[in-house]
């Protein structure tokens, strides 16, 4: 038996596990979706599935509570795919879930309780034969993590409730009544790539230089953590070892996954000569000891590392022409990335505007970089996202924008909030905090579509998602059990 399923409430844990065992990356959602709409058919319950995947699974009142409005429950299913081994194939394995002490981990990966408990908390909702509540509309979306588009694709009549709670948060204590809206930005520098014989000079190395072992993590919910980007640090590194040493540029790559700051950044160049190898050896090692001193507080000193690799080039190579290098190497050093402002003491330690350089990567004659802007006001992540689009431009690249979600907007009065706060006290003795998440939620998007929803998300504490770090605490599960179930009771 796997150990987490011995964890109490059982039934969370147990649908978690469940979820585990099937891969179910964004993009891969068809699987877990299936998954769930198999539960709900086998519960004799209604149905419904949308042509993107979205499940909705509907749950009448308990006796005595048919006149309460209808509840929806909401969660996503996809998890974000981060892994220490680069070669894990998150759309063929499951994810082995430990228990660390006080935790749930995962080995060596993204756990994905970013947001699978929240998805087994609706199913032990709506499997439960003991509990007091009113109609229940599981609502269960696909692909949240790369672009929310399974809420994007919700249309009117797939989910009648008047009141949704959104169980994707992820701090105990704590209700979010509002979010940040966010923007891509990707931009791409075209080019012809330019070959080179090889053999003409013997004294040529080609050499692989690798920035990895940072913590990452979410881009919302951890850019106010100042953790390093492994993107921006190796542009860094790349600007000033030009300074000392002449080199090709053949690639360059890193990250891969718009909401997660990128852990690792890697560039092939060829250089000339035993002298201009240990140049950039001795500047890699130069480097790690300036970061090491700067994230001494933040990234671990004994996992971050910067590595040169030598190898006998190929006969003939083909690079990056020189002017297309230095206008891309000077356009990642210069573009902000992380927190921009943070919000006024109206909402204290608070990032109101963010954006994260998300991924790079040089293949097919173009290099192409992304990042995924965030803002609690429309003309901030307006600002920033031409703030980037400028910089572009005056490197020659086409920068386009998609994905664009509306943030949330707070209601202190909703009733909903009112009732979630009297709960609270009465279970904890003390009040909880109401605040306005940086993250993306799903939320804006919803209430765009259905406008009027009362609505406020909430969760147990997960520390770290979005990179294999991430975590869960047990004890905050079952507050988080106890807590929704009697929201539901008293709705």
């Amino acid at each position: 038996m796997n150990t987490i399923l011995s964890l109490k409430p059982g039934a969370i844990w147990r649908h978690f596990y469940g979820l585990t065992q099937i891969p179910r990356p964004s993009g891969y959602c068809s699987a877990v979706a299936g998954h769930i709409e198999n539960f709900g058919r086998e519960l004799s319950l209604e149905v419904l599935r949308d042509g993107i995947g979205n499940v909705c699974i509907r749950k009448p009142a308990t006796a005595g509570y048919e006149g309460s409005p209808t509840v929806i429950l909401q969660a996503h299913l996809d998890m974000v795919p981060q892994a220490d081994d680069p070669d894990f194939d998150f759309t063929q394995k499951p994810v082995e879930a430990i228990i660390d002490g006080q935790w749930v981990r995962a080995a060596g990966t993204t756990l994905g309780a970013d947001n699978g408990i929240g998805v087994a908390a609706i199913m032990a909702v709506l499997e439960a034969s003991d509990l007091r509540h009113g109609p229940i509309e599981g609502l269960f979306t696909v692909d949240e993590e790369t672009g929310m588009y399974g809420a994007e694709a919700i249309e009117s009549g797939f989910i009648n409730g008047k009141i949704m709670l959104n169980l994707d948060s992820e701090l105990d204590g704590e209700l979010y009544i509002g979010c940040a809206g966010g923007e891509n930005i990707s931009a791409t520098i075209s080019y012809s790539e330019e070959s080179y014989v090889a053999t003409k000079r013997e004294e040529d190395v080609k050499m692989t230089i690798s920035l990895s072992g940072l913590k990452g993590g979410h881009s919302g919910v951890d850019i106010h953590l100042g953790r390093a980007n492994a993107n921006k640090l190796l542009a860094r590194f790349l600007r000033e070892a030009e300074k000392t040493v002449s080199m090709r540029l053949i690639s360059l790559a890193g990250g891969n996954m718009r909401n997660a700051i990128p852990r690792e950044a890697s560039a092939t160049v060829i250089v000339c000569g035993e002298k201009a190898c240990r140049d950039i050896e001795i500047l890699a090692e130069e480097y790690k000891a300036t970061l090491i001193k700067e994230f001494e507080d933040i990234e671990d000193p004994e996992k971050l590392s910067i590595d040169t690799k030598r190898e006998k080039p190929e006969e003939i190579l083909r690079f990056i022409p020189f002017a297309v290098k230095e206008k891309l190497i000077n356009v990642l050093n210069s573009c902000p990335n992380g927190v921009i402002n943070m919000f006024s003491e109206k909402i204290p330690d608070t990032v109101e505007t963010s954006v994260n350089m998300s991924i790079v990567n040089t293949s097919d004659n173009r290099a192409e970089v992304k990042f995924l802007a965030r803002s609690s006001s429309k003309s901030k992540k307006k600002a920033i996202c031409s703030s980037i689009e400028s910089a572009f431009d005056n490197a020659g690249a086409d920068v386009y924008f998609d994905g664009n979600y509306p943030g949330w907007d707070p209601d202190y009065n909703s009733s909903v909030l009112g009732t979630m706060k009297k709960v609270f006290e009465k279970q904890r003795g003390y009040s909880p905090a109401v605040k306005v998440m940086h993250a993306g939620l799903e939320c804006g998007i919803i209430l765009a579509k259905i406008p009027g929803l009362d609505t406020v998300s909430f969760g147990p504490t997960i520390k770290h998602p979005h990179s294999p770090a991430e975590k869960v605490e047990i004890e905050s599960v079952g507050k988080f059990w106890e807590f929704l179930t009697a929201v539901l009771e008293n709705i």
